[in-house]
């Protein structure tokens, strides 16, 4: 008996011999120190579970308030706290899937969920899953690539969790969360990291200055097109307006001329009218002559340039023809039937030489 619990001494030593010290005194602290001693009359606190073992067999579990025990025979063996418990995962070191090496360091958060479990079910619940995040932490981070490792710290958080709980839940425990608290890289790799920032970021530069460069241009020619288009507008609403300007101003002045020409008419169908018209082209007649050769040295004067009063009947002769239709007529019938003037001329005076 006494070889047995040498050697289950010994072995507990061995397992423990790659803890650090600090870990085993906050895990002795914590789990195994300061456990009460059987008063008969005891009071358990809340948030707390004490497991109590009758002639070294589990027993029963004190709940929180007033409890009694039977003195000699009954013993606390363990003392689980029920509250949520914060687990500082030191720094480890972990290569990723693109071969870079990281040191990592995280925050677990738990709690026992089973005291029965916690006690039982493994020696030093602490140190087991500090173990089991670390390893875990290796295997979910040699999944990732450094720039993912960077971008899904939530989902590697979640992973973390998930992986912990499948592992955990025959010790009674349950990971509430993991955090991320640093990571590291090498300085070289730190190096490289930036260089890639820096020249992501002229890239960027360079593309907002040539899209910038480009809706410049864009803009430019938007506004030359629009200008050019109002510009055509204006001109076809200026060819319109114009052309209605002026297509009024030739009715206009042919309902001037019509009330010109009616005037005159009226006029000249009064008394002493043709005595008027005659005063009148005279008068044109004279006005025509003294602004000969001023716009032109081209001139075609008449033969009796001088004879105003020959000119002034003539011009009254084709007037009189014009106002009396059958005159006209006469005459327009006489063109037609007689094209040559000369051959009518000559058989007149053949007409009158025989009579």
């Amino acid at each position: 008996m006494l070889r047995s619990l040498m050697r289950g001494q010994a072995l507990l030593q061995h397992s423990r011999r790659g803890i650090p010290q600090v870990w085993i005194v906050a895990a002795q602290h914590r789990w195994a120190s300061s456990l009460p001693m059987n008063t008969v009359v005891l009071f358990v606190p809340q948030q707390e579970a004490w497991i109590v073992e009758r002639m070294g067999r589990f027993h029963k579990i004190l709940d929180p308030g007033l409890n009694f025990l039977i003195p000699i025979v009954d013993r606390i063996r363990y003392v689980q706290s029920l509250k949520e418990i914060v687990i500082d995962i030191p720094e480890q070191s972990a290569v990723s899937l693109d071969n870079v090496t990281l040191n990592i360091d995280g925050v677990l958060y738990l709690r026992i969920m089973d005291p029965y479990k916690a006690s039982y079910g493994v020696e030093d619940p602490e140190y087991a899953v500090t173990q089991l995040a670390q390893t875990t932490m290796r295997s979910e981070l040699g999944k990732l690539s450094l720039d993912s490792v960077f971008r899904e710290r939530e989902v590697l958080n979640m992973n973390m969790v998930t992986q912990i709980n499948q592992a955990a839940d025959t010790w009674g425990i349950r990971c509430l969360r993991y955090e991320i608290k640093d990571i590291h890289v090498p300085p070289k790799v730190k190096e490289a990291m930036q260089m890639q920032v820096e020249a992501e970021r002229k890239k960027r530069a360079t593309v907002l200055e040539s899209e910038g460069a480009r809706e410049a241009e864009i803009n430019i020619a938007e506004g030359k097109k629009q200008s050019r288009i109002l510009a055509s507008e204006a001109t076809k609403a200026e060819t319109i307006n114009q052309a209605a300007g002026e297509a009024n101003a030739i009715i206009v002045q042919a309902k001037a001329k019509a009330q010109s020409i009616n005037m005159l008419s009226e006029v000249l169908s009064q008394q002493c009218g043709s005595q008027a018209a005659s005063l009148s082209v005279a008068e044109q007649y004279v006005s025509a002559f003294s602004n000969l050769a001023k716009q032109s040295n081209t001139i075609l004067l008449p033969a009796n340039t001088g004879d105003v009063t020959s000119m002034v009947s003539q011009a009254m002769g084709i007037y009189s023809a014009l106002t009396k239709p059958e005159a006209m007529k006469e005459k327009l019938t006489m063109d037609a039937a007689y094209p040559n003037k000369s051959q009518l001329v000559s058989g007149n005076q053949i007409f009158h030489s025989e009579t």
